[in-house]
C-alpha cells in the first residue's frame, strides 16, 4: 500500500534506537524526509547514516540534544527547511525509572511529568497550528500499555503518561484540528524487544537470582502472542497512523501488546 505521505517532513523523537528508530525507518521507506533526535550524538549520527542507506531519496537530519528542554526541542524544530514544516511528529521519550511512590520526591514527580506529559504538549503546540493551515497533520505519541492495564512498579509513568493521555483526547476533537485534516493519536506498547526491556529484565534476574532467560521466556507468556514485539512491526503500525489513509483515526489509544491485556474494551 502507498500511505500517500511520500515528500512529507517528520519529527521523530528518540530516534537513536528501540521504537523511535522503528518509527523512523518505517517513514524513511515510504520516503518522508525525517529530523532524528536523541541525547546520544554518536549513536544518533550512526542511525542517521543506516536510515540513510534505505532510502537515498529522502533527508535524514540528526539533532543531537535533550527534547525535554527548551534548547533541545528549538534546535530539532530548527532543523526544518521552514518554520514549522512539521507534517507528522512522533513524540517519545524513555519512561521514568520503576520504584515504590514512597521513594519519589516532588523532583522525581517533576522530572516525570516533564519528560512524558509537558514535552509531548510543548511540541504538538509548536506544530499543530501549521499542520491545520496546511490541511494536513500527523501526531503520534508513543505511550505505554501501562495507560490501558497499569503497572504497580511503573507510578511516574502511569502517571505522567495518563496525564498526556487525557489531554490528547480533548484536543485531538477539536474540529480545527480533526476538521482540517490533523489528527492525534498514543500507540500504546507492551513488551518489545529493546534495550529498555533487557535492562529491565537484567535488574528482575538479578534480583531474584534466575537467569535473564526464565526472566524473558515468562515475560513472553504473559501474551497470547508468546513472543516480543520487534521495532520494525511497531514502525509499519507508526507508518499507517501517519498515512494519508488515516485520517479518520483521532484521539485513539491503540495497543500493540500481542493480546497481553485481558480486556474487551
Amino acid at each position: 500500500m502507498d500511505l500517500g505521505i511520500e515528500g512529507r517532513w517528520a519529527l521523530v523523537c528518540a530516534a537513536s534506537k528501540g521504537l523511535g528508530k522503528g518509527c523512523a525507518a518505517a517513514l524513511v521507506r515510504e520516503g518522508v524526509n525525517v529530523v532524528i533526535t536523541a541525547r546520544g550524538a554518536e549513536v544518533l549520527e550512526a542511525t542517521a547514516a543506516e536510515l540513510r542507506a534505505l532510502n537515498p531519496a529522502v533527508q535524514v537530519r540528526a539533532v543531537a540534544g535533550d527534547i525535554t528542554t527548551p534548547e533541545g526541542r528549538a534546535a530539532a524544530l530548527a532543523a526544518f527547511p521552514q518554520p514549522a514544516q512539521v507534517d507528522i511528529l512522533v513524540n517519545n521519550a524513555g519512561g521514568p525509572p520503576p520504584g515504590d511512590f514512597r521513594d519519589w520526591d516532588r523532583e522525581a514527580w517533576l522530572k516525570a511529568i516533564d519528560a512524558n506529559m509537558l514535552t509531548p504538549i510543548e511540541l504538538i503546540k509548536a506544530v499543530v497550528d501549521g499542520m491545520a493551515e496546511r490541511g494536513f497533520g500527523r501526531i503520534v505519541n508513543i505511550t505505554s500499555g501501562a495507560v490501558k492495564a497499569p503497572i504497580d512498579i511503573l507510578g511516574l509513568s502511569n502517571g505522567a503518561r495518563s496525564g498526556l493521555t487525557g489531554f490528547v483526547a480533548g484536543l485531538a476533537r477539536q474540529p480545527k484540528l480533526a476538521g482540517r485534516n490533523v489528527t492525534i493519536n498514543n500507540l500504546l506498547p507492551g513488551a518489545f524487544d529493546t534495550d529498555r526491556l533487557k535492562v529491565t529484565m537484567a535488574g528482575a534476574a538479578t534480583k531474584t537470582g534466575q537467569p535473564v532467560e526464565a526472566i524473558a521466556e515468562a515475560r513472553k507468556q504473559l501474551a497470547p502472542a508468546r513472543r516480543f514485539g520487534t521495532a520494525e512491526e511497531f514502525g509499519a503500525y507508526c507508518a499507517f497512523l501517519c498515512s494519508a489513509q488515516a485520517g479518520f483515526i483521532v484521539g485513539q489509544n491503540l495497543l500493540t501488546d500481542g493480546g497481553a491485556y485481558p480486556g474487551t474494551f
